[in-house]
């Protein structure tokens, strides 16, 4: 059975990213080809995506759209096939989707966000007669009241599921937005959009979906959990029926050691004889000492509080202690940027720090870096242990979300080892954790094993795109209620 699936997205892979959504919305679709599932993506019309579509076709037109004149466009960029809002009084707007320059939330998120769902409804309703979905598929709260728009039409529709990337983010709007956004007043209920008074598309997508999914089978549980459920954990207990995990996977195109372009040694699980000349690379461009036999760990992230960046920063003298190096590339929080930074200025044969963010650089650490930490407080899924693994880059994680499930400890598997794993989520656990891994480093037997086992793992979409499509296939059966 094929199925057409119309995924909403704000952001995607390789066009404009700001975190691990895009690279859902990305690498996705494409593995979902060979389950017989056929994806177009719905995604604003940034000036980057204006750029990465070309010339493309347009299928509606409004003179008046959300405050102003819009257009859908059909277009392709790459694998992707894409739908295109339009609307440059939206989206016409250089840098970051979601902030402005001096990093503040753009003041009409809720209208422009809510523009993307009202598309993604319509075509969903049979708008664009040569694509009409079987199920439509939005992903975090930007596109969390597609289902709304969809349950208040009272027309025949196509099921929906609801992805929760990170339930932190939730979109949460003053009251008089529902008014200029076309739904109707009896929305604004408990069993609806409201939330404490205000308007939260990320609450109202977990309403009114048909199915929810989360990037990792531990993350739907502890969102369960009043503590994980950010404010939203009676309303998913409700709905837990209508729960579950997903894993996410990487394009390992993309992430490949084998032929990655972008580091100066290519390896393989087989053969790892060129990863040293990655690790000298690594520690040249960031400007620290050349010690082959130095543990060089990796940081690749978001600087932030949930991340547990300042939890690194509190165990920085025992790593140091232990004889490791460090390599971050990351932005995020002042305070932490500013902290990290001081500790690379007093440490500079030890201690490199990029703020910021680079390709190049990420697939470098991925591959010379020797060991990855990851320390989140909570982690959706978490994406760069995955890429890790398939570098040899051993993951040091805390048992939180899809970091507990991609990454085997040798106290839970010792012959399939794949990392080192701590809890609870503290700076002493964090530094044990860190002393075992030094002291893995320094079995080198005992390293290699670690690094053949994690690099023998499938970190792919292969897995996920086949529950994906299973789920999509159950849902159309099932004809969706008005």
């Amino acid at each position: 059975m094929s199925v057409r699936v119309l995924s909403v997205a704000s952001e995607i892979y390789p066009i404009i990213k700001t975190g691990g959504l895009a690279d859902v919305a990305g690498a996705l679709p494409p593995a979902l080809k060979a389950e017989a599932v056929e994806v177009r993506t719905l995604v604003p019309g940034y000036p980057q995506v204006m750029r990465a579509i070309g010339m493309a076709e347009e299928v509606l037109r409004w003179p008046e759209f959300f405050g102003g004149a819009g257009r859908l466009l059909l277009g392709k960029a790459d694998e992707l096939e894409l739908f295109v809002l339009d609307a440059p009084h939206l989206y016409a707007r250089a840098g970051n989707p979601y902030v402005t320059p001096e990093g503040v939330d753009w003041p009409d998120n809720g209208v422009r966000f809510a523009a993307l769902s009202r598309i993604a409804a319509d075509i969903g309703l049979g708008a664009v007669p040569a694509f009409v979905p079987d199920v439509v598929h939005a992903h975090d709260w930007q596109a969390g009241l597609a289902p709304v728009y969809l349950h208040y039409s009272g027309r025949p529709r196509p099921p929906t599921v609801m992805t929760v990337h990170n339930l932190a983010y939730q979109g949460r709007f003053q009251q008089d937005l529902l008014g200029r956004i076309g739904l109707p007043w009896e929305s604004f209920t408990l069993h609806g959009v409201e939330y404490y008074g205000e308007v939260s598309f990320m609450k109202a997508g977990l309403q009114f979906a048909d199915h929810i999914t989360t990037v990792s089978p531990s993350y739907a549980n502890e969102i369960l959990d009043e503590e994980g459920g950010m404010g939203l954990a009676g309303l998913l207990r409700e709905r837990s029926g209508a729960l579950s995990g997903i894993l996410n996977g990487i394009d390992i195109r993309v992430w490949n050691p084998a032929t990655d372009p972008q580091i100066p040694g290519r390896f393989n699980a087989r053969d790892l004889a060129a990863r040293p000349a990655n690790k000298a690379a690594l520690q040249r461009r960031l400007g620290l000492e050349l010690f082959p036999d130095s543990c060089l760990v990796g940081v690749i992230s978001r600087l932030s509080w949930q991340k547990g960046l300042d939890l690194l920063l509190e165990v920085l003298p025992a790593l140091l202690d232990e004889g490791m190096q460090l390599a971050l590339l990351g932005s995020g929080d002042a305070d932490l940027q500013e902290r990290f930074s001081a500790a690379a200025n007093a440490n500079p044969e030890r201690v490199g720090v990029f703020i910021g963010y680079d390709e190049g650089l990420a697939h470098l650490i991925q591959a010379g870096a020797d060991a990855l930490v990851v320390p989140s407080r909570f982690e959706p899924c978490g994406l760069t242990q995955l890429c890790a693994l398939r570098y040899g880059a051993v993951p040091v994680v805390s048992r939180v979300g899809g970091l507990e499930d991609t990454v085997l400890d040798p106290a839970d598997a010792a012959g399939a080892a794949t990392g080192i794993k701590f809890a609870p989520v503290t700076a002493e656990h964090l530094a044990r954790a860190l002393r075992r891994t030094a002291f893995a480093f320094h079995d080198k037997c005992a390293w290699r094993r670690l690094q053949h086992n994690g690099m023998a793992t499938d970190v792919s979409w292969r897995g996920p795109a086949k529950q994906y499509a299973e789920l999509y296939r159950r849902l159309a059966r099932t004809p969706a209620s008005a």
